[in-house]
């Protein structure tokens, strides 16, 4: 199972998290703080897996952000790395080509896309198509976004 996700620039911003796990904002806190100054310390030529208080954190950079993923200790690494790049790959095609930028301005709806992948921190959907055909469906549909920006913003 997937605990949380966070996604950070290479300057430790965090630019969105999701946590599928009971967190308090002070625990939250401290997680981010804590991540972001180990992964972004490690060496480009270190492995993408890193033990962590028990958990595994999986973390993947591409272009200026690292995408992280903690799970848990017995769950399979590859087919988290597999996620992520499925995450990335479906942002790309709706973004085209997605950047930093993309996600600061349009964070309702890099979270919207997560939400189609992921419930409850376990993959929902694997095929590219499905999610692009219901991002798409929902992008005719204004109040989903409005829904989005109020219990995100």
């Amino acid at each position: 199972m997937i605990n949380f996700v966070l996604l950070i620039s290479r300057q430790g911003k965090v630019r969105l998290t999701k946590w599928y796990s009971p967190y308090t904002q002070k625990e939250r806190t401290k997680i981010i703080r804590e991540l972001s100054g180990l992964i972004l310390t490690r060496g480009p030529k270190l492995c993408n897996f890193v033990e962590w208080r028990g958990y595994k954190v999986i973390y993947r950079r591409y272009a200026s952000l690292y995408f992280c993923m903690c799970i848990d200790a017995d769950d399979n690494e590859l087919e988290v790395l597999e996620i992520i790049h499925h995450f990335v790959e479906i942002l790309d095609r709706y973004f085209g080509s997605v950047c930093e930028l993309d996600l600061i301005f349009n964070f309702h709806k890099a979270y919207y896309i997560l939400d189609e992948i992921l419930i409850a921190g376990e993959l929902q959907e694997s095929s590219k198509k499905n999610v692009a055909r219901l991002i798409a469906a929902q992008a005719c549909n204004p109040h989903i976004w409005l829904t989005y920006l109020f219990v995100f913003a």
